[in-house]
């Protein structure tokens, strides 16, 4: 993914100077067995990816597709994914999820070493086209590339900077890419692999978690998979095309680093936090339980009445924001959040009573305790629901995290009705 800014034109400035000194050698791809003198004979095709970046956009990395015309020396990157925040309603927009993105064209030194200056690995893979593939390709970038079809609808597993790249070879290799991906699977999931890539930004990552609902839980093929520009760049190297005499050879005819990494590279396996969450959960619900057996001490008091104030008031807060994702956007990964039966708005009804709670007299209503009772409820069936097909959403950090909350919650206002008993 990329981004159209001012500080973009600084780094192309600074690329430039780069380039005067340092000039980045794109090599050239091996020659296959194709037929000399077709038309696009002259065109190399290569798929560029791109290591992650520091900017919270760039951690999933990007790739672009390389055609060099060696007629003329003229070679150019074809990026997809290009966004820009001074776009009218550009914020609006992507809050909505209806997001308009493009694609662009550069030259391909100067984009290759903006992505050197920023500290990303680039990774070139020269591609065993045959003179019609390469041709196909390259008309099809052209076109595309006009005004009035530059433009797509973005999204972030579906139609991402990777995946409309992935498009564009399948389209030249007459859908012999689809075929070979489309059954390999490791086992991963939107989630999994979203998650292991925020992970340097942990607050994102943490709310993309809560966020996504049961459609980022799937199963993916390599096909899919292919939304992470690391992953297509995998995937491409145990595939293979036909060459003019009908021998297969590999698609990927030269793979070359071209530039090395500044910035680590994430881990290859999504964090498993249920039993670190699970003990959270336990140690706050045990302070919230011992805090209530002290409502006596004016101190034990406002603490308690603070803690589960905050606590009702974030769950609330954050379950409605989870409706609005589901009822009033196109963030279709956000929809039919199993999430809702933990982070419940119905909390937010509870806010009243707990605020009271500081009050040495204070005694919940019978309207608090039968709502908690439903909350309590609805939360133990988050966790039984994982048995049923229905609920396919790998949340059990967060039922593990809050359904001890919530049953705390409960028993500290059964507390403070026998001590007033």
């Amino acid at each position: 993914m990329r981004v159209d800014v001012s500080h973009r034109r600084c780094l192309s400035l600074i690329a430039r100077f780069f380039l005067l000194f340092f000039p980045i050698s794109l090599g050239h791809a091996d020659e296959a067995n194709w037929t000399a003198g077709q038309p696009g004979e002259n065109l190399n095709i290569a798929l560029v990816t791109f290591g992650p970046g520091e900017e919270i956009w760039e951690r999933f990395g990007h790739n672009a597709l390389l055609v060099e015309d060696r007629n003329t020396g003229e070679a150019r990157t074809y990026n997809y994914g290009i966004f820009d925040f001074g776009e009218a309603d550009f914020l609006p927009n992507f809050l909505r999820g209806i997001m308009r993105y493009r694609m662009d064209v550069n030259e391909a030194n100067q984009d290759l070493a903006v992505y050197t200056a920023e500290g990303r690995w680039i990774q070139r893979q020269d591609l065993n086209l045959s003179p019609a593939q390469r041709l196909k390709l390259d008309q099809f970038l052209q076109w595309n590339l006009r005004p009035e079809n530059a433009h797509y609808r973005y999204d972030y597993f579906r139609s991402n900077c990777s995946t409309k790249v992935r498009d564009a070879l399948n389209l030249a290799l007459g859908d012999t890419l689809h075929l070979q991906t489309a059954s390999p699977s490791r086992g991963f999931s939107y989630r999994m692999d979203a998650l292991r890539l925020m992970r340097p930004e942990f607050w994102a990552m943490i709310g993309m978690d809560i966020g996504l609902g049961p459609l980022a839980d799937q199963r993916l093929s390599f096909w899919d998979e292919s939304f992470v520009p690391t992953e297509l760049m995998r995937h491409l190297r145990e595939l293979s095309v036909h060459d003019d005499a009908g021998q297969s050879v590999p698609l990927v005819a030269r793979d070359v680093l071209l530039a090395k990494a500044a910035i680590p590279d994430p881990p290859e396996f999504a964090p498993y936090w249920v039993w670190q969450f699970f003990a959270i959960g336990i140690a706050f619900s045990l302070l919230l339980i011992w805090l209530a057996k002290r409502r006596d001490r004016s101190w034990a008091r406002y603490s308690l009445a603070t803690l589960s104030s905050v606590s009702v008031l974030m769950l609330g807060l954050s379950g409605l924001l989870l409706i609005v994702l589901w009822a009033f956007t196109e963030h279709q990964f956000a929809w039919r959040n199993e999430n809702l039966l933990l982070f419940n708005p119905l909390c937010l009804l509870l806010l009243p009573s707990w605020i009271a709670s500081a009050r040495a007299r204070w005694l919940p209503s019978r309207f608090a305790r039968r709502l908690t009772v439903l909350i309590v409820v609805l939360a133990a069936f988050a966790w039984f629901a994982k048995i049923l097909p229905w609920f396919p959403q790998d949340n059990r950090q967060w039922i593990a995290l809050l359904l001890p909350v919530h049953v705390a919650l409960l028993l500290a206002q059964n507390y403070a009705r026998h001590r007033r008993g």
